[in-house]
Order: structure tokens, then C-alpha cells, then sequence
């Protein structure tokens, strides 16, 4: 990642540190191999931020003392206009890449990615993805993921010189006004990076400890990081260490930046202070500088090739994510071996060279666009339109597919009703297969009317509780209670609810099935069934709803629900009947994207029954155990003929590995009215 606040001239300026240089091509190396080989989060992007603040503020604090206007306008046109054209080839090429190798349900979300890298704010976009349970876990995998970074980068290269600025303007009405005569331009920086430093520090770490997901992308717990950067530009014509504590200090912060990752667990981890020890790390690299003795690590750092690295290390960054997670998809490999890891680190590095001399550097050195401002402006617009424009053709045809394949009469695509005895419903071989693929990762079921009046809850624990009361009340009232496996099931539920009078509740929690408290289930999700338990005894509704058994990825591959007999107990002492459903299998793959890949019909998106559920079903288990509990099966409408398909009259069954559609459940709902009135004996 290149976070020069001016290129490269050459010959180099007085004021070029090659150390620097080269403590951006150990960092971006870091960055490369951890991802390739290791899986893990290095460390090396905090240290980028912090290099970046360190060189923007000492631009800016050398333009403040010579008397130099900020020109702010400029500076901001010149900056983008360096950084963009990069970025853009390599986001056409990720784009080229996804057309060629990832499925087509893959597509809006990238092409959403492209919008948000272009634009930068990509890390926004991750942060309420990843809080996002229900959103198709692509993030991990997305090829622009890592433009993450870059735009929180973005963000404060625009937020900085404005501190800058401001503090240019107040120093004299601060003199003025306070008689702070003693205060200088340093001084002053100091006070508003410090107090940055403090509060997002702050942030950072009670952000990362409630909720990391969302705080590893949120740029106020990033800030502090930077601050810290301007900080040491700040100090560092103060700081003069002897050669001997200078070598000390270099080869201590060069064994802290590579021990980092392999040490601590960063991904869950970051950006809290955790992320001093990297960042703390590089900052003593800086504070050692050029030692002038052979032993100094500046010396590994300064050499012609570390430095030429460093040169590229911008583009390297963005090229080696997209090179790494478009080949793993193009040849399925999970995670590469050594020679793999190489080629890929090698193909990365060409492209990073050709795009540095090709692209980076003629654009930089243009004379052209320097004239004047509005010719950058021009520069900068040219590059957004190059992306803009594929993007949005992109867009609007896929837009266009989704429509037409969401139009398609009803009886083409019967889904379910395919599997029922004696159906004479048959997919029309040319139908497309429903929902579209874009559509799919929106394909969910629910409510979303939160709990008041009767329904209405105190417990903090339970603040999604949701309701659907038919106009009038209804006649009868559910409570859906467990996870995801049950929400999925509403698809089928909810329509013959509206259609009977029938008041629906919710009480539903992520990856936590129904039962009584367990070892196998996290606090969290403890604490969340015990308040729904103890919702429904006071509540008091006609009947709960639940999922009885427990499918797995691998054997055994269905299991009883831990404490589900002991968690529905309470319910059928009081007198409140219970429906447990049998859940729906569990696959290592993305079903849909299997048959995006392979088609329909391939094996590999066919998988065997006996390696889906197993055979008898653990709801048996259960019969006869406890008054009211009533057992619905709907795997037959789900499984056929020895296998568990992706696809059934042209529906597919699942959004993911191992959740049912929304379209595929609304399918079934005669079957499951059906089997539900039988089962439990209402009318």
C-alpha cells in the first residue's frame, strides 16, 4: 500500500527516508504472506496507517514552517489523482476476473464493492456486513474486500489536512487571545492528535471487546492509529537516542512487526490496543532512522531492493487479495500449498510492477494536469467514469435478469409441489430456476413488527422479539423460539398463519437452537433460551414452535437438539402444545453456487441422503416422551430419491449451505399445512 503524500522524484529529495521506504515493503510482505500461507491477520496494515500519517503530517509541518500555503484543493486533486488510476485497473480487473470465475450470485455483491472502493467507503460497507448473520458469508471471500483499508485511508486523507488547517488558523487568535505566546505550531498538533489519539484509543478498545466485527472496519477505532503516526512526526526531531540504542531499538521493533500475527490472534482481536504492538513496533524502526552502522536494521531496510519494493508496495497490495481469492475459486483449492503460495505471490508482484511503471507513475509524472486544477479534476473524473460506467451496464442488467426471472408463470417453477405423491406439477425444462441468483442472498423469511402491547417484552435480552397479529386478533397464537433454522421456516408458516387468523411471535437468535441449558451452547445463547422460556411461560401462548433435531456437516450428520426434551418440558407442564419440526441438512458447500458452476443435475450438488439425515429420525426419540409436543417431518419434501438437491421444480432449495429459501419454503406450504393440522389435530 503506497501512502506517499508525494511521489517519488528522482533524484530522491533531501528529505526521502529509505528506511521508511523499505519498513513499507516489510510491512506489505508481511500483509502478502500472512494472507497467502498463513490465513491470518498480520498486523502489517495498521503499520501502513501509521506510515501514512507520519509522512502526510511531515509534509504538512514542513509546508507550515517555510511558510508554504496548504492549498488544500490541490493537494486533496493531487493526492486522488495518484491514488485512483491504480486502484481503478485493479478493480477492472477483479471485475474481469468475477465474470470469468465466480458464480453469478456472487456478482451484486462485488459489483456493491466496486461502488464502495471507488467511492471509499468499502470499509463501511464491510462493518454492516459483518454484523450481518443473515447476509451470504462472501465477505471473507470477496476479491475488493481488502480495498477495506484504503478507504479508511481515503477518509482521513481528507480529515487530516482540515486539522492541519484549522490549527494554522488558531494559533495566532489563540496567542492573541490567551497570551499563549510560548505555543507553536507543533505544540498545538500535538494537543488535537494527542486528544485523537486518547479517545479513539478509548473507542477502539471498549468497540473491540462488544462488537469486533463491526469496529475492525469502523474508521473511529482506526483514527488512533494514524494519530499515533502524527504523533511521532511530531516528536521525532526531539527524540535523539545514541547509534548504540538506535540499533537496539530497530532489530526490538523488526522482531515485535514479524512476531505480531504469529503470536496473537489479530483478527479477533484488532483494532484494539492490541494493535500497539505492531504499530509501536514500526515506530521504533522510524525513531531509529538511519543508524550509519552495519549492524543497524536500517541497513536491510535501505537496500536497492527492499527500497524498489517499497516502491511498488501500493500496488502490490491491491493486486495480491483479488490474485489470491480469484485463484483459490477458479481452481477450489481451500488454501494454497508452498509452491501455489508463490506463484501467486509472483503473479501479484508482475502485476504490481506493470501497474506501477504503466499506469502509477506515467499519471503521476503527466505534466499536462498539473497546469491547472481543474485539468486534475478532469484526470480524476475519467477514472471514475472508467468504472463507473461497466459497473452500472452491469447493474442494470442484472436487474433486468432478476425481473425477467422473477415474472415467469407460477406453474414453470413448482418447487416442492414436484416431490408431493401423485403431483402432476413438472418443471418446464427452459424455465430459469427461481429466485434468480443475484436475488438469493435477500431470499430470507420473517416478521419484522416489533413485539408491543400483549407481546411486549422488558427483558433487554430479547429486544428482536417480532409479531404479525391478523386485523381483528387472532384466534390462536405461536411462538417461533430458536435460530436461524427456524426463522427460515416463517416462509411456509407465516402465510398459513394469515390466512387461519393465527398471531405470530418470534424469539430468535443466530446459531442458537432451542433447549435447555447446555455446554454445547455459548453463554450467550443460554442466557437467550432461559429469557425465551421464561417468555413463553408468562406469555402464555397456545403453542411455541421449535426445530427437534440437530443436522452437521459431517457424521453423524443429524443429531437430538442438546436438552430440547428438558427445554420444552416447562411448556407442555403448562399446558402449552409444542410443534418440533425436523431440521433440513447441512453441506461443506454453497449449494446454489454449486449449481452455478456445474448445473442442476450435477452430482457434486446432489449429494447422498444417508450423508445428509439420518435414518431413523432423532424425532423419534422423542414420541410419546411428553403431552402436547407435537412432530412434523417435512425432509421428503426436501430430499428425494436417495439425494438432497440444490434444485426441485426449478426452485432452489437452499440461499447457502444450509439454509432453505424463502422461495423454496413459501413452495411447500400446502404440504406443511397439511402435515401441521395432522399433526397437532387443529382445524
Amino acid at each position: 500500500m503506497d501512502q506517499r503524500t508525494a511521489g517519488p522524484a528522482k533524484p530522491r529529495k533531501d528529505t526521502f527516508r529509505p528506511e521508511v521506504q523499505g519498513l513499507r515493503a516489510l510491512a506489505v510482505l508481511m500483509v502478502v504472506a500472512y494472507h497467502v500461507w498463513l490465513g491470518r491477520v498480520s498486523g502489517g496494515v495498521d503499520i501502513f496507517l501509521l506510515i501514512s500519517a507520519f509522512l502526510l503530517t511531515l509534509s504538512f509541518v514542513r509546508k507550515a514552517v517555510s511558510g508554504r500555503p496548504f492549498a488544500l484543493p490541490a493537494h486533496w486533486l493531487h493526492l486522488f489523482k495518484r491514488l485512483l488510476p491504480a486502484a481503478v485497473v485493479v478493480i477492472l480487473g477483479v471485475l474481469a476476473g468475477t465474470w470469468l470465475i465466480l458464480p453469478q450470485g456472487r456478482w451484486p455483491e462485488i459489483l456493491d464493492q466496486a461502488w464502495a472502493s471507488l467511492l471509499y467507503g468499502q470499509n463501511w460497507l464491510l462493518a454492516d456486513t459483518a454484523v450481518d448473520y443473515y447476509a451470504q458469508d462472501h465477505a471473507g471471500a470477496s476479491p475488493l474486500q481488502h480495498f477495506w483499508s484504503l478507504s479508511i485511508q481515503g477518509q482521513v486523507f481528507i480529515l487530516w489536512p482540515l486539522v492541519f488547517a484549522a490549527a494554522a488558523g488558531l494559533l495566532p487568535l489563540l496567542r492573541r487571545a490567551r497570551g499563549l505566546n510560548a505555543l507553536t505550531y507543533r505544540g498545538l498538533l500535538a494537543t488535537a492528535f494527542g486528544a485523537v489519539f486518547a479517545v479513539s484509543l478509548a473507542y477502539s478498545v471498549e468497540q473491540t471487546a462488544t462488537n469486533q466485527a463491526y469496529a475492525y472496519f469502523d474508521t473511529r477505532a482506526r483514527l488512533w492509529e494514524f494519530a499515533l503516526g502524527s504523533l511521532l512526526a511530531l516528536a521525532l526531531p526531539y527524540l535523539k537516542p545514541g547509534r548504540r540504542l538506535r540499533v537496539l531499538l530497530g532489530w526490538a521493533g523488526l522482531a515485535g512487526m514479524l512476531s505480531c500475527g504469529l503470536l496473537l490472534t489479530v483478527d479477533r482481536s484488532f483494532p484494539g490496543y492490541v494493535a500497539l504492538w505492531p504499530t509501536l513496533s514500526a515506530a521504533a524502526i522510524i525513531v531509529a532512522g538511519q543508524t550509519g552502522s552495519r549492524f543497524g536494521v536500517d541497513r536491510l531496510l535501505s537496500s536497492r531492493p527492499a527500497v524498489a519494493l517499497g516502491d511498488n508496495s501500493y500496488a502490490l497490495y491491491l493486486w495480491h487479495w483479488p490474485v489470491l481469492v480469484l485463484a483459490l475459486a477458479a481452481t477450489g483449492v481451500e488454501a494454497p500449498n508452498m509452491v501455489q503460495g508463490l506463484a501467486i505471490v509472483a503473479a501479484s508482484v508482475l502485476l504490481a510492477v506493470l501497474t506501477t511503471r504503466f499506469v502509477e507513475k506515467p499519471l503521476r509524472n503527466w505534466h499536462w494536469p498539473k497546469l491547472r486544477a481543474w485539468r486534475t479534476a478532469v484526470v480524476i473524473a475519467a477514472c471514475g467514469a472508467l468504472l463507473a460506467g461497466p459497473v452500472a451496464v452491469w447493474q442494470t442488467f442484472l436487474t433486468a435478469e432478476e425481473a425477467a426471472t422473477a415474472a415467469q408463470p407460477k406453474e414453470l417453477t413448482p418447487g416442492a409441489a414436484a416431490l408431493a405423491a401423485g403431483s402432476d406439477a413438472a418443471p418446464a425444462p427452459a424455465a430459469r430456476i427461481i429466485p434468480g441468483a443475484t436475488a438469493l442472498d435477500n431470499d430470507w423469511a420473517g416478521i419484522q413488527t416489533p413485539c408491543t402491547g400483549a407481546n411486549a417484552t422488558a427483558d433487554p435480552i430479547l429486544e428482536g422479539c417480532r409479531q404479525e397479529i391478523p386485523e381483528g386478533g387472532g384466534t390462536k397464537r405461536i411462538v417461533v423460539l430458536g435460530d436461524s433454522h427456524s426463522q427460515q421456516y416463517l416462509g411456509a408458516l407465516a402465510p398459513i398463519a394469515a390466512a387461519r387468523g393465527w398471531e405470530l411471535v418470534t424469539l430468535l437468535m443466530p446459531a442458537c437452537r432451542f433447549g435447555a441449558e447446555s455446554d454445547t451452547r455459548t453463554a450467550e445463547c443460554n442466557a437467550y433460551n432461559k429469557a425465551s422460556s421464561a417468555y413463553v411461560l408468562e406469555h402464555q401462548p397456545d403453542a411455541v414452535f421449535t426445530v427437534a433435531s440437530l443436522t452437521h456437516e459431517e457424521a453423524p450428520f443429524e443429531t437430538e437438539v442438546p436438552g430440547y426434551l428438558d427445554g420444552v418440558r416447562p411448556f407442555s407442564e403448562a399446558g402449552i402444545e409444542v410443534l418440533g419440526i425436523r431440521d433440513n441438512p447441512r453441506f461443506t458447500f454453497n449449494m446454489p453456487e454449486c449449481v452455478q458452476r456445474h448445473g442442476a443435475d450435477a452430482p457434486e450438488c446432489n449429494p447422498p441422503l444417508a450423508e445428509s439425515l439420518v435414518e431413523p429420525s432423532p424425532l423419534e426419540n422423542y414420541r410419546g416422551k411428553l403431552d402436547g409436543l407435537h412432530l412434523m417431518d417435512m425432509s421428503d419434501f426436501i430430499c428425494a430419491r436417495g439425494v438432497c438437491p440444490a434444485v426441485v421444480g426449478n426452485v432452489y432449495v437452499y440461499k447457502d449451505d444450509n439454509h432453505l429459501s424463502r422461495t423454496y419454503a413459501e413452495t411447500m406450504i400446502p404440504m406443511f399445512e397439511q402435515r401441521l393440522l395432522a399433526a397437532t389435530g387443529w382445524s
